[in-house]
């Protein structure tokens, strides 16, 4: 993982661990950097190397399963943790919620009667 993966893996972990995302995520022949199948949300943190045109057939079979995408540059996640958080925030927002927990699967009490 780069750094800015990183700074991002733990971002994900201490303030959105309810959407339970996943690192290194397959979709067909690519790989997505992170994603969370509770949200429908994948995320890629972009590097020099790329770019809207050779992104673009990445984008559309993550889309075509679903899935938004949202990319951040490896520049602003390490200089701009704070907007990151707020627009993936904002994203998350918009996503249906979480869903609760299961219940236990633990017995009920039983009380004995006389």
């Amino acid at each position: 993982m780069t750094d800015a993966e990183r700074k991002v893996w733990a971002l994900l972990r201490s303030a959105f661990p309810e959407w339970r995302f996943r690192r290194q995520v397959p979709f067909h022949q690519y790989i997505a950097d992170f994603a969370s199948h509770r949200a429908r949300l994948v995320l890629e943190i972009d590097g020099g190397q790329h770019g809207e045109a050779s992104d673009a057939p990445r984008t559309a079979i993550i889309e075509a399963n679903g899935y938004r995408v949202l990319r951040f540059w490896n520049n602003e996640v390490l200089t701009n943790i704070e907007g990151v958080t707020g627009r993936l925030a904002a994203v998350l927002n918009e996503r249906s919620p979480p869903p609760n927990p299961p219940p236990s699967r633990g017995r009920a009490s039983q009380t004995s009667t006389p």
